[in-house]
């Protein structure tokens, strides 16, 4: 009747915290927890993946964690983009009615 041990499941620790830095990177740490959340999330997805099958929870965690990372970064690049954009056409257009020129 002895029936062998289950493995004891834990969740990733890098996990947990890719999916907070992701959420912090859109409330509070725009650029550096996105790069954090992904960071973390890419280690914990190998930490999973390499560990023994089933002996570690949290790959939703981690792919949620990097969704939100990646998300903020693009929405931050795109934003830096409209604003050195909007810079150079605004001194473009000013340069162009100012009656020094």
């Amino acid at each position: 009747m002895n029936q062998p041990l289950p493995l004891a499941r834990t969740t990733s620790g890098l996990a947990i915290a890719s999916l907070v830095l992701g959420v912090l990177a859109w409330c509070m740490l725009p650029f550096v927890g996105a790069v954090a959340a992904v960071v973390c999330g890419h280690l914990a997805r190998g930490e999973i993946r390499h560990a023994p099958p089933g002996s570690i929870d949290g790959g939703g965690l981690a792919v949620a964690g990097l969704v939100l990372g990646y998300l903020q970064l693009v929405l931050t690049a795109i934003g830096l983009f409209l604003l050195v954009a909007f810079v150079l056409l605004g001194l473009g257009f000013s340069a162009h009615f100012l009656p020094w020129h």
